[in-house]
């Protein structure tokens, strides 16, 4: 399966040490602003982005045209790394994983597949590939990192504990 990153899910998952493991099952790919922007701070996330990116486990593509991606920001209110990762995942038919509050509200609005940092969370916890108390010290570290409301942590700790 292949998923298209914004440079948000990708940082975060990278800051839980959970990026890793995320390749291990899907085929991650990035416009090249995605790039750029999660190599612009130094950091052991930008060290790890960059290092798979070597390693081909994260596939850079060119998004498209200059002028489209330049109507989606506008359209939205969006940034360039965001515009871009949804024009390709539209190009190549598949996901994006974006956590990005305004791009998701874009994507809900064009009817865009998507997935957030959580989804893949949760998702590694109900394949028992993350142990209970470990997904839930990686949920904790999300909630610092990322700008999630508290009914969406609440929700995910419930899920993690059991409960639906």
């Amino acid at each position: 399966m292949e998923i298209v990153f914004d440079a948000s899910t990708l940082i975060l998952l990278a800051k839980i040490e959970l990026l890793r493991e995320i390749i291990e099952e899907i085929n991650v790919i990035i416009p090249g602003k995605v790039k750029s922007e999660c190599l612009l701070k130094e950091g052991i996330d930008a060290t790890l982005i960059s290092t798979l990116i070597r390693e081909t486990k994260i596939v850079v593509k060119k998004a498209g045209s200059a002028e489209a991606i330049k109507k989606i920001q506008q359209d939205f209110r969006i940034e360039a790394g965001e515009a871009e990762s949804i024009w390709l995942a539209r190009r190549l038919d598949c996901q994006i994983a974006v956590d990005d509050g305004p791009t998701i509200k874009a994507c809900k609005v064009i009817g865009q597949r998507f997935t957030t940092a959580i989804h893949f969370l949760l998702s590694l916890a109900s394949q028992n590939r993350l142990e209970k108390s470990m997904a839930l010290a990686k949920l904790e570290k999300l909630s610092v990192y990322g700008r999630y409301s508290k009914k969406i942590i609440e929700d995910a700790t419930k899920r993690l504990k059991g409960g639906n």
